[in-house]
């Protein structure tokens, strides 16, 4: 696959460019977008960037990350701190971003979206009102492992670090998880399956296949 450098500004310039004419096939009046990629990847740094784009350009969007939909930390450690099929299929609440993120976005939904549900650092609710989307304002989700569940989304990004790159970016603390982005890898193919890839080996200069 060839890629094309890029400086990130750009990068959200025309992806923002992109996503005005964006029309979800099922008729939703609100398109769906996601941001995967490893947190040492940094994807929610490219759906703000996004948004900021299109908000300039008169178009509403909110931007949610899946770190708000963690589940409570007695499941997520239920067998122990470093347990790699946990992270892979049990750290998200995936059935809270289908009620409270895309159910409310379907076709006849209310528009109303949460914009999380759980702190992970003081392991409770957000407690985080509602946000009532207007009929055209966009989605950004972002977050680690996303284009393995199913969610509809209308257009797929995927910000990706080499094996080498992503073990140099991901503290020490956290390469326990890495095999999870290795199954990632051989299960999925996000930078396959994603509508645009993006390569962010070098942070200062990401190159995409746009």
């Amino acid at each position: 696959m060839r890629l094309e450098a890029i400086t990130w500004e750009r990068l959200g310039d025309l992806l923002a460019e992109r996503f005005l004419d964006l029309k979800p096939d099922d008729g939703s009046p609100w398109p769906r977008i996601a941001f995967d990629g490893a947190p040492a990847a940094h994807p929610g740094e490219l759906a703000e960037r996004v948004a900021e784009a299109l908000r300039l350009r008169g178009r509403s969007a909110l931007v949610v990350g899946t770190e708000g939909f963690l589940r409570p930390a007695s499941l997520r450690f239920e067998h122990g701190h470093q347990d790699v099929e946990a992270y892979y299929d049990g750290w998200f609440d995936t059935g809270a971003l289908w009620r409270e993120v895309f159910g409310p976005l379907d076709p006849g939904g209310d528009g109303r979206v949460l914009p999380d549900l759980w702190d992970p650092a003081a392991d409770r609710a957000t407690r985080s009102p509602y946000v009532q989307l207007p009929p055209g304002a966009l989605l950004l989700l972002h977050g680690p492992l996303l284009l393995r569940h199913w969610f509809p989304f209308d257009f797929t990004v995927h910000v990706r670090l080499s094996p080498g790159a992503l073990r140099r970016r991901t503290p020490e603390s956290e390469h326990w998880t890495l095999p999870a982005y290795e199954r990632y890898e051989s299960e999925v193919a996000p930078g396959d399956t994603a509508d645009i890839l993006v390569r962010a080996d070098d942070p200062r200069r990401p190159a995409w296949n746009g």
